[in-house]
């Protein structure tokens, strides 16, 4: 019975790091429906050495920083004999690295839509290893394995400490503030501002395509939120209904807040996906309704606020969404994860909001600092000629439909 339930166990996190990969996918076709003509080869190129230097760099670096754990030992020792059997337990510890794995590589994903169409692939592969090998994993180990006894001193101050079940902060904020970090360092685009800081607009150039980036998110994301129980005797029910509750609630909302808008609707998805990763094993299907709601509007807002007020040039909106939004959750589990309001209990508002805090800042400065430096020393962004040109004949030499070149 042990063998199967570890068996088991194997399978069901596989499942779950299968269904994270695939979302993989709904952020390279999110980017590709939003950014012009010119960057859609660039996107689809971005999204998928991102993940894969992500996966090496976690691998080597990036697992051991987080959890201790190394896997350069022999294939006997991996797959749970010899005298590490237990710490690798039947290879459970391989697939709950793969689906892991899928969270940090979300980070870059989620940075790529912020600095769309202006920035040179290599420096962003570099910043990529950096963030998913060091900085990612750094805060991931502090939360989701209690490193440096931070999460110790949050319980011993106030009550609690940062609940956080399938990442609204270890993921989505950290992914937002440095993509914020990333995008003042950038500056906008070319053409996006004129000189008086009027808004001259860029519209989408696939709705189709960024609808579809944004149903594959959804369906991945009950992945992304039910399995990270990690175990099959932890799934609850709870957490399926939390986040399709949710998910109904940021489209609602971004529906009459974005004035029937395409892209705020589809995006407004994801606005509450992202708000209920936090709370959702522990929040009411009610209380996550309304979370999700207040996401879908807040993305809407803030994303205004950026483009037209700002001058803040997120292409994606990936603060907004994932930054803004993930802060949200983080705040909203200790609100509506109460048992005055229904939920289940087990966190409190100041844990929620000290420990979310810590996230933030964390994940600002790395942006800030990391993209600076690589700015400074390899140059971050493309030149002028090239931006114009489009990062697909610029940096791959073939544009998304080759055959119009050729008329």
């Amino acid at each position: 019975m042990e063998a199967t339930q570890q068996g088991t166990d194997v399978f069901f996190v596989l499942i779950g790091a299968i269904l994270v990969f695939a979302m993989h996918a709904g952020f390279a076709f999110l980017e590709v429906g939003t950014v012009r003509k010119k960057n859609q080869v660039n996107a689809l190129m971005k999204i998928l050495v991102d993940f894969c230097v992500s996966t090496v760099s976690y691998f080597f670096v990036g697992f051991a920083v987080a959890y201790g754990i190394t896997f350069l030992t022999s294939a006997t020792e991996l797959s749970g004999g010899g005298s590490l059997g237990e710490t690798f337990d039947s290879g459970y510890k391989l697939v709950h690295f793969f689906f892991l794995m899928t969270f940090a590589a979300a980070v870059p994903a989620i940075i790529s839509g912020g600095i769309a169409e202006r920035t040179r692939f290599k420096p962003q592969m570099l910043a990529t290893a950096v963030i998913v090998g060091l900085a990612y994993p750094f805060f991931e180990g502090i939360i989701w394995n209690g490193n440096y006894g931070v999460q110790d001193w949050i319980e011993a101050s106030f009550g609690a400490p940062l609940h956080d079940f399938a990442g609204s902060i270890v993921v989505h904020g950290v992914g937002g503030w440095i993509a914020l970090g990333a995008v003042l360092v950038l500056g906008p685009r070319m053409g996006h501002f004129k000189s008086d800081g009027s808004v001259v607009g860029i519209p989408p150039s696939n709705i189709p395509f960024l609808a579809l980036g944004s149903w594959i998110l959804c369906v991945g994301w009950f992945g992304f939120n039910v399995m990270s129980a990690a175990a099959v005797d932890g799934i609850n029910g709870l957490v399926a209904m939390n986040s399709l509750m949710a998910m109904a609630g940021g489209v609602l909302v971004a529906f009459i807040v974005g004035k029937n808008d395409p892209g705020f609707v589809h995006n407004g998805a994801l606005a509450g996906l992202v708000a209920v990763c936090a709370g959702s094993d522990i929040m009411h299907p009610v209380g996550s309704l309304i979370v999700g709601g207040v996401a879908g509007a807040v993305f809407v807002i803030f994303f205004n606020l950026c483009h037209n007020k700002w001058k803040i040039d997120d292409v994606l909106g990936v603060w907004p969404l994932h930054g803004i939004c993930g802060l949200w959750g983080g705040l909203a589990a200790g609100i509506f994860g109460t048992e005055a309001l229904g939920g289940l209990g087990g966190v409190t508002f100041m844990g929620q909001l000290v420990g979310s805090l810590i996230g933030i800042i964390f994940a600002l400065v790395v942006g800030l600092v990391l993209y600076k430096v690589i700015s400074v020393t390899m140059g971050l962004r493309m030149n002028e000629e090239d931006e114009f040109r489009g990062a697909d004949l610029a940096l791959h030499k073939i544009s998304a439909y080759p055959e119009d070149d050729l008329r």
